[in-house]
């Protein structure tokens, strides 16, 4: 009763001075009451989300409907029409959060509270900041009355954070309502240098999540007794063995293209005698060596990389267990295969006593980068260039995974959009005490409205 009250309180607030606020204000707005609206997965509970964007469209006369497999979980999509002369453009963002552990904060974490300017709560930078921004967008081109050659499609789906299960269902129940030439997604962000010009990522490609498991077999036994096949030893040794060994460098387009891009920039000027040498397969390894030394970031566009993340083993202090096991998060580059990637763990375990193997569950699909050749990616340099001449802007290849690649294999170009720039690490996404800066809401949603009036067109 407590909840269902707090959004009706939310929903009543709604339209008090709605006519007067700014594009930047309303995002700032959407934002606070977004993250007020508790949607961890697990469980989601996005169905509150949902409504909550119904509300604000049904006050603006958007068109809007929430389509989904369970009533607490439904996926919100909304419409603008264009002139239909091209294909729509399609605005996502998806209404689940991680989970908080609230003694790890300092703040109710869904209270969305300001302190010296700074925005807190989960969710105000992934994912709920580029959600109130799509819709502010919306709701500003609706309120002046832009048309433009396509439709804009507004898509707030669920379960990105466990498995991207709402993109699945829309795409296997209801894809007319979300078909479109183009997406704007999550993904893309703005770095700042040191020096001072930005580089405006734009995320075009992402690593491929890939779960595989180490389970080490042994005899139980007293531990009085040591035995030399106590499965946690071996764990142990062949997990320190996949960390320790270095993944092979592999130059990717997206990696290739952002690293000659960035060369221009005087900070980054030490890549232009590598990346020659990128080029050569007898050079790459030494070449990846010298990026890792200077920037262990630009280092991981260049390779898999592997983390363990969870690890299982005994019941008792005084038995040795049967069995332990680690599972470990890996992210693949797209030019690779799940299978290369397991073999080459395999060969550097080389213990027959772990069994390698893929952990069950549901696969991301590998995909092909989007071009940099649309005219939609052709609209995104142009608004960029248009209000920020001096900087940067670059495909990106992310290491954390969005549900973009669900559309990408089907044909839709996706590109995550970079309208906010990265703050402190504390900030990003699943952290304690996430926040995102007022201004950054703010110039974010600005940055937007130029993206999305110079990619869908004012109609003439």
């Amino acid at each position: 009763m407590h909840k269902v009250c707090a959004l009706a309180c939310v929903f009543a607030a709604l339209g008090l001075a709605e006519d007067n606020l700014s594009l930047a204000d309303r995002a700032h707005q959407y934002l606070i009451d977004l993250v007020r609206l508790d949607s961890s997965n697990p469980p989601g509970n996005e169905t509150r989300v949902a409504e909550y964007l119904k509300q604000v469209a049904d006050s603006q006369g958007i068109p809007a409907e929430l389509v989904g497999a369970e009533p607490r979980r439904m996926n919100f999509i909304a419409r603008l029409k264009g002139n239909g002369k091209n294909r729509p453009l399609l605005l996502m963002a998806h209404s689940d959060v991680a989970p908080v552990d609230r003694a790890q904060w300092t703040v109710d974490p869904f209270s969305a509270e300001l302190r010296n300017g700074l925005i807190y709560g989960r969710g105000t930078w992934d994912d709920k900041s580029l959600l109130a921004a799509e819709l502010a967008v919306m709701v500003e081109i609706k309120r002046r009355n832009i048309k433009l050659n396509r439709d804009i499609i507004l898509l707030s789906e669920v379960d990105q954070e466990e498995g991207a299960g709402g993109i699945q269902w829309l795409l296997q129940h209801v894809p007319q309502k979300i078909d479109a030439e183009f997406a704007l997604n999550e993904g893309g962000s703005i770095l700042e240098t040191k020096e001072g010009p930005k580089i405006f990522q734009i995320q075009t490609a992402e690593k491929i999540p890939v779960r595989i498991l180490l389970n080490a077999k042994g005899t139980a036994g007293h531990a009085a007794v040591p035995r030399d096949d106590n499965p946690i030893v071996r764990l142990s040794r062949a997990v320190v063995k996949v960390t320790d060994t270095e993944q092979p460098a592999r130059l990717n387009p997206v990696a290739r293209r952002y690293f000659h891009e960035i060369a221009k920039l005087s900070e980054y000027a030490w890549l232009t005698p590598l990346l020659p040498r990128l080029e050569n397969p007898a050079t790459i390894q030494a070449a990846a060596a010298q990026i890792r030394m200077r920037d262990p970031e630009l280092d991981s566009f260049l390779r898999t990389t592997v983390s363990p993340t969870i690890t299982r083993a005994g019941t008792k202090i005084n038995v040795i267990p049967n069995a332990a096991e680690a599972q470990l998060d890996v992210r693949r580059l797209p030019i690779e295969t799940r299978d290369e990637v397991l073999e080459r763990i395999r060969q550097i375990v080389n213990d027959p006593a772990v069994d390698v193997s893929f952990a069950p569950g549901a696969l991301a699909p590998g995909a092909e980068p989007s071009s940099t050749t649309t005219t939609l990616y052709r609209a995104l340099e142009h608004a960029i260039s248009h209000v920020f001449p001096r900087d940067v802007v670059a495909p990106y290849i992310a290491r954390a995974a969005t549900d973009s690649p669900f559309l990408r294999v089907r044909g839709i170009p996706v590109y995550g959009v970079p309208i906010f720039t990265r703050e402190s690490e504390e900030s990003r996404s699943h952290g304690n005490d996430e926040h995102i800066s007022a201004k950054n809401i703010e110039d974010g949603a600005e940055l937007l409205w130029q993206m999305v009036l110079e990619g869908a067109g004012p109609a003439l």
